[in-house]
């Protein structure tokens, strides 16, 4: 991917949403990730700094701003400093 983007299902596997990125691609390929308020449908989407994800993976769902981009998947105060949480989300 070029320099500003990720992959979706990388990002969420940096940010620990889940455990695996094989988890992570099957929680946007089973429809459970919004990318700015719009569906994702494959684990290859790009996600850009600033925008807004909702999550609705098994611990909960989360409402979230992308705010960098992840090199690794690093211990949990990393992770956090990728993302800014905006909320828990309702029901759909």
């Amino acid at each position: 991917m070029n320099a500003g983007r990720q992959r979706l299902d990388k990002w969420l596997w940096f940010a620990r949403f889940a455990r695996t990125r094989s988890m992570a691609a099957r929680l946007v390929t089973e429809g459970h990730v919004r990318v700015n308020g719009t569906r994702a449908d494959v684990a290859a989407k790009a996600v850009h700094i600033g925008d807004v994800l909702t999550v609705a993976a098994p611990h909960g769902t989360m409402v979230i701003r992308v705010r960098d981009l992840g090199e690794r998947r690093g211990a949990a105060p990393e992770a956090q400093r990728l993302y800014e949480a905006l909320g828990e989300a309702t029901d759909p």
